[in-house]
């Protein structure tokens, strides 16, 4: 099974992804979390073709804390339903993972 995940979550505006960027990664939900700018978002929602502008984040966590990181997002999200999907770390640099679990253990009280 995967131990560690891409998180892809979508905001309206670069404020709101860094809020929660900032959130994630002190509360050691996620090692990193990356602000793409914009993107193009082309979809349909309650009935209605919809574009919107949206800014993508990136964050890098343990399959262990999406439950969690999705309530913590949740929380201040400003969309009714945010796109907050994972996708599995097959491989990576062993340093750089191993920097991950340590970041995604909370430090000791």
């Amino acid at each position: 099974m995967t131990t560690y995940i891409q998180v892809q979550i979508t905001f309206p505006t670069e404020d709101s992804a860094k809020r929660a960027a900032v959130k994630l990664v002190e509360t050691h939900l996620a090692a990193c979390a990356q602000i793409l700018g914009s993107i193009r978002s082309v979809y349909i929602w309650k009935g209605s073709d919809e574009t919107s502008h949206e800014i993508l984040l990136l964050a890098k966590t343990k399959l262990v804390l999406f439950d969690r990181l999705v309530e913590a997002v949740r929380e201040d999200h400003p969309y009714e339903c945010p796109q907050i999907i994972a996708l599995p770390i097959l491989a990576g640099n062993e340093n750089y993972l191993a920097w991950l679990e340590e970041q995604c253990s909370p430090s000791p009280a």
